[in-house]
């Protein structure tokens, strides 16, 4: 079946709301990024108590994991069980969405900040717009308008200038880690276009539970429980990440699901771009890290960037369109 494109409502007041939905996760994911640096590295946590290193397969696995099961008894009471099905069609395409966008783009995305470094594993995977775009032009759902090319081509040196490439850490080439974080971006992407259609169709807190629950089964499968029960990690560490699946999976998901309602994916994607943004602001206000003028720059870009892809729209009386992936 080829693609079908259906339309919904669309105003400045829903555009509005999908923006400060986006902008929120992309904040959350931002706090999460230091929290994940802080399991790789095992730095010092409050109480000058030191937390071990974290496994990026034991932190992607426990994100969803630890989320599903806050989630599942929380719908369960607000829902109902029977509110909480899926046509068959739709079940398949949560499981896709979260075992090729959610759970591999996490991994990828920490595995290539283990192999390279931050700076490197972001500008890759930040190349998600690039993507998104080129496949709209290609399967036809979008053209792509001068604004729109330059939205993404401002996004990304936005992101290479925040990410302080060329800065004494610069980029780290990893044969291995270029291709996690390049193919996290292509996950990312996958997310952005495929979650958009599902996201609009469906109720997406049955989506989301679908989606973080078919991770978790996936991830079960790769890591079985009783190899995770024996990695015999310590009670900080287990607090850590019941903290870090809140900041980093549930509450993030859960705003950029509601996002992905009144965004088409290239605005959606294009927003995202702000989490490495918030990530320096968060460090020069919080732990007085200097903000260099290239970073300031990049800053300015990446906001620039949301503006145009927004202005992008303004003129063409089209509705937000709802792509279906070919079956």
């Amino acid at each position: 079946m080829e693609a079908g494109i259906r339309t919904f409502p669309s105003g400045r007041s829903h555009t509005l709301r999908g923006y400060i939905y986006i902008a929120t996760a992309t904040f959350l994911w931002s706090v999460s990024a230091t929290l994940g640096r802080a399991a790789f590295t095992g730095r010092l946590l409050p109480g000058g108590k030191a937390l071990a290193p974290i496994d990026p397969l034991i932190l992607s696995q426990s994100r969803v994991t630890i989320s599903f099961l806050i989630l599942l008894p929380v719908l369960l009471w607000w829902r109902g069980p029977k509110r909480l099905r899926l046509p068959p069609a739709d079940i398949l395409r949560t499981v896709l969405l979260g075992v090729l966008g959610t759970a591999s783009a996490n991994y990828l995305y920490y595995l290539g900040i283990q192999r390279t470094n931050v700076a490197t594993a972001i500008i890759l995977q930040y190349t998600a717009p690039v993507w998104v775009l080129l496949y709209t032009f290609v399967r036809g759902v979008r053209k792509p308008t001068f604004e729109r090319v330059a939205a993404v081509a401002l996004a990304v040196m936005g992101i290479t200038l925040v990410t302080g490439v060329f800065g004494a850490g610069g980029l780290r080439l990893d044969a291995i880690g270029v291709a996690a974080a390049l193919l996290s971006a292509f996950a990312f992407a996958f997310y952005a276009i495929f979650g958009h259609g599902i996201f609009v169709r469906c109720d997406r807190w049955v989506v989301l539970l679908y989606m973080i629950g078919s991770a978790s089964l996936f991830w079960a499968l790769v890591n079985p429980p009783w190899k995770l029960a024996a990695s015999q990690y310590s009670k900080e560490q287990g607090i850590f990440l019941v903290v870090f699946s809140l900041v980093s999976a549930l509450a993030p998901f859960s705003f950029y699901a509601a996002g992905l309602e009144y965004l088409e994916p290239t605005r959606a994607i294009v927003v995202s771009c702000l989490e490495p943004v918030f990530a320096i602001v968060l460090a020069a206000i919080a732990l007085g890290e200097i903000l260099r003028p290239l970073q300031t720059a990049g800053i300015v870009l990446v906001l620039t960037a949301i503006v145009v892809v927004q202005i992008s729209g303004r003129g063409a009386r089209e509705p937000v369109t709802i792509v279906e992936p070919i079956e």
